[in-house]
């Protein structure tokens, strides 16, 4: 009798989410590596569940360093919460992230994105005006006293991202953690510095700064006041992730958004853009 072929696992990608957000969760976690340029502990693993297997990142809580400005809580616990938020705005900008047991200990899990080398997203170019179809950051230091003008592509996948990082209050929106794909998606990662109670905002998507927000997104953010109202089912998800006064925060944060109709604007009390840009 011959032995039984193996059936090879069935490939689980961000464009199922649900699936992808089962096998986070519940799958076989294997180590295959750690990911050098993080600033915390994060390890490439594999996760494997019923025939299912996907690329993914966990960090453990363990491995975090202390901020004394996000005194509260855990990073991972703010990566997952993000990831809510965003699956609530029906966008899709986060990868599946969730919460688990790992070789570690509990960390974050979230699914491994596959990314594109076109996508043109971000530009240094001459001048003081960026070309149709661009957005200006700021300028730049180039080197050798020159100085070039720093763009964002006028994307609309960038201004639903820019309207979640002012929802989340995302203290560190770089150019690294912009993921495009080869399908046409773009996601958002690490966002262990979100949704402290004070405005923290520091991103590249500076370019619709005080622009009316457009009806989609406003239409979002009625959505997500509903369900983060006492008793509404994201507060509920949020709840075993950020502290009550972190919730309010963001709950006000959609109703300032509401009361403006606008993008918001840097407030000159806090870096507007992180450092290093990219």
């Amino acid at each position: 009798m011959s032995a039984p072929e193996r059936i090879p696992p069935r490939s689980v990608t961000a464009a199922d989410p649900a699936t992808a957000a089962r096998l986070l969760a519940h799958g076989e976690l294997t180590v295959r590596g750690r990911i050098r340029e993080a600033s915390n502990a994060a390890l490439f693993c594999t996760v494997a569940l019923d025939g299912q297997e996907a690329g993914c990142v966990y960090k453990p809580v363990a491995g975090e360093r202390p901020l004394w400005d996000f005194p509260d809580g855990t990073l991972a616990g703010r990566e997952v919460a993000a990831y809510e938020v965003s699956e609530a705005t029906g966008w899709g900008l986060v990868p599946p992230t969730v919460l688990r047991g790992g070789p570690y200990g509990e960390g974050m899990c979230q699914l491994w994105i596959e990314t594109s080398a076109d996508a043109g997203l971000l530009a240094l170019v001459d001048g003081e005006e960026p070309e149709p179809g661009w957005r200006a950051i700021g300028l730049a230091e180039v080197g050798e006293d020159r100085t070039a003008l720093l763009v964002h592509a006028d994307d609309e996948r960038l201004r639903r991202l820019a309207v979640l990082d002012a929802v989340i209050n995302n203290a560190d929106r770089k150019g690294g953690h912009l993921l495009p794909t080869a399908d046409g998606r773009l996601y958002g990662i690490d966002h262990g510095v979100t949704f402290n109670v004070e405005d923290k905002l520091r991103t590249l998507l500076w370019g619709w700064a005080g622009e009316p927000l457009p009806g989609d997104a406003v239409d979002v953010l009625e959505g997500l006041r509903a369900s983060l109202a006492g008793g509404g089912a994201l507060a509920a998800r949020l709840a075993p992730l950020i502290t009550p006064a972190e919730i309010a925060a963001t709950r006000a944060r959609v109703e300032a958004l509401l009361a403006s109709g606008r993008h918001p604007e840097p407030g000159g009390e806090w870096p507007a853009i992180p450092w290093p840009p990219v």
